[in-house]
């Protein structure tokens, strides 16, 4: 079967001509310029911001003069992967679309139904004349670029060309969710600078390794351990034994992921070489039984080394360091009160690395109340601070807040009960979205995140629901009739 044989046949006209445009992260321009005249072509007003963003808006519907203006919104790119199998370029060449039973999908790469269906549907709205069955306000639809890659194009959106202040973001990838929040960040760079002292004694390296890790984001209430904060515990437990100097501590790669690993170099008096022993073989049982239902792989090794010369964090930076790791906030700090089971605040103390000077701890702090992030960061900041270290913020993002009272979602829940007769899942995630940097732009914008059944995104396996997005397509309409 053809993609432009499928119903609703308005929606996978475009979906069919989006897919033939390459439009990865970064490389938004073909696309943008298609966006631009399709505007053209059907002599409605536009905006192409010098990065790439589109604006384009429509008229209300008759009887509908009246009602508040509704933006839908949509990003342009997406991600380019492919099996090793597949011949394309992504720069010049368009995707190959193949049918099989339900399901849309390319062959041997991403699809681009993230979120090149969101494009669709507004495409076969704005096409629409006022004679058919879609009935709407006043609407601008805001496409943006680079939401892959960093929110880039919601960032640099010019909202004051915006005056509705009702948002439907169709970014969504399961259908009968309708998402009402979701968690800004801003990432913290502690660094603790040190004087070297003269290393004495023998050198033993620590290795803690085998946990499960994850997002920090997705996965932070999973309790599962951390590799920096448990190596901070465990050093902690060796000072109160016995004297040693550290000279190398490492653990993770990236900011928002749970380490897995982590890497402690130590220097120490040989009479305390069994003492050490006998400490991180109990410490390996105890935090054994702790997470045996998340991190029951968890190792705890101790090593001798052969270096008999180097530098060591002077003693009492060293105190500092071990002081940091064992106070600093980590994990979940908070649950929401509106959404059960959400987390609302957490942070994750993602990297530890040792420099020629100083130690460095990069902290991923995230909250769906903006208020909370900066509660947190600044709570980082004077307990960090005034141990003498200095803090950096980097990255910040806004947080999208649950609103109990928006008018958009109490009107999406009723159209959803009347059309399927049951309520529709009304969640938040504990991730960064669109919405947030937008909410954030606009004071008083309600928005719900929706979308159709796509599974397996950013892989060559990513696949679209014919059936999810015709009723999604349903829906949108009657939630657009809806609003008056």
């Amino acid at each position: 079967m053809a993609v432009l044989d499928m119903e609703p046949k308005e929606v996978f006209r475009y979906f069919e001509e989006i897919c033939a445009i390459p439009h990865g992260s970064s490389h938004t321009e073909l696309i943008s310029d298609y966006l631009v005249n399709f505007a053209k072509e059907h002599q409605l007003k536009y905006i192409q911001e010098e990065c790439g963003n589109v604006i384009i808006y429509k008229q209300a519907s008759a009887g509908y003069e009246n009602a508040p203006t509704v933006i839908l919104q949509g990003h342009m790119d997406m991600v380019c992967e492919k099996d090793a199998e597949a011949e394309i370029n992504f720069l010049k060449d368009g995707l190959k679309l193949q049918v099989k039973d339900d399901y849309i999908f390319a062959d041997h790469t991403t699809l681009g139904g993230d979120d090149g269906i969101a494009l669709a549907y507004a495409l076969a709205i704005l096409a629409s004349s006022d004679s058919e069955e879609i009935k709407h306000p006043e609407l601008e639809v805001v496409f943006t670029v680079d939401e892959e890659i960093g929110m880039l194009g919601a960032t640099a959106l010019d909202a004051s060309v915006l005056k509705g202040r009702m948002l439907l973001n169709i970014d969504s990838e399961e259908e009968g969710i309708l998402t009402t929040s979701c968690a800004g960040g801003v990432l913290g760079e502690v660094t603790l600078p040190f004087r070297p002292a003269e290393v004495e004694g023998v050198c033993y390296e620590i290795l803690l390794e085998g946990l499960q890790g994850g997002h920090s984001g997705v996965e932070i209430h999973k309790e599962r351990g951390n590799a920096n904060i448990l190596m901070g515990r465990l050093l902690f437990e060796l000072s109160e034994e016995m004297g040693f100097g550290i000279s190398a501590i490492s653990g993770g790669l990236k900011d928002n992921a749970i380490p897995r690993a982590a890497r402690a170099v130590i220097w120490l008096d040989e009479e305390n070489q069994d003492t050490l022993k006998v400490i991180v073989e109990k410490f390996e049982e105890t935090i054994r039984k702790e997470y045996r239902a998340s991190d029951g792989a968890v190792t705890v090794n101790v090593h001798k080394l052969e270096e008999t010369e180097g530098i060591m964090i002077h003693p009492g930076q060293k105190e500092m360091l071990i002081y940091i790791l064992r106070n600093l906030p980590n994990g979940v700090q908070k649950m929401s009160m509106d959404i059960p089971g959400l987390v609302e605040t957490s942070c994750n103390l993602g990297i530890v690395k040792t420099l020629e000077d100083s130690v460095q701890l990069q902290v991923s702090i995230r909250s769906s109340v903006e208020s909370e992030k900066r509660e947190l960061s600044d709570k980082i900041r004077y307990l960090t601070e005034f141990l003498g270290c200095d803090y950096q913020e980097s990255g910040d993002y806004a947080g999208w807040e649950y609103n109990p009272d928006s008018k958009l979602q109490k009107i999406m829940v009723d159209v959803y009960e009347k059309m399927y007769g049951k309520q529709p899942k009304v969640e938040a995630v504990h991730a960064g979205l669109e919405c947030g940097i937008l909410s954030a732009k606009m004071p008083g914008l309600q928005c719900i995140s929706i979308g159709p059944d796509i599974m397996d995104i950013h892989t060559p396996k990513e696949r679209l629901s014919i059936s999810s997005t015709k009723r999604v397509w349903e829906y949108v309409k009657a939630v657009l009739r809806e609003i008056k």
